[in-house]
């Protein structure tokens, strides 16, 4: 079973792909288009033209997992468009995947962010407590 992690990268394709393409056909797409390692651990998002399916192709050390969602109805409501950034990629957080896969807007999403600095304590007053 795959789990997505908050440290897990996820990079969707911007432009839509056949959904004939299996492993290798995705995997080719992440090295040739993406210019990223499939192998690397990155949970690679893909789109079909008409946006009623979704691909996820994952490696998690030993195997590929091809995922695939498929609407019953409608189409997604959000997927990175050309227009919005230069790159063939568009990276998410983990958190705004489960947003995608809901069926919402990830930009909308409205979550604490990931990372935030930790006031410094005194060490001296640490160290006292715990002797």
């Amino acid at each position: 079973m795959i789990q997505v992690t908050p440290h897990m990268r996820v990079l969707l394709a911007v432009e839509p792909q056949d959904f004939r393409k299996g492993v290798d056909g995705l995997a080719r797409v992440c090295r040739e288009v993406l210019v990223e390692d499939p192998f690397s651990g990155v949970v690679f998002g893909f789109c079909n033209r008409s946006r009623t399916g979704l691909k996820f192709l994952i490696y998690d050390g030993r195997s590929f997992w091809l995922c695939y969602m498929r609407l019953s109805e409608g189409h997604l409501r959000w997927w990175p468009r050309t227009a919005e950034t230069d790159a063939k990629g568009y990276e998410i957080a983990s958190h705004e995947l489960g947003v995608l896969l809901a069926g919402g807007d990830p930009r909308e999403a409205r979550v604490k962010p990931s990372w935030r600095r930790i006031a410094q304590r005194d060490v001296g007053s640490t160290a006292a407590v715990l002797a």
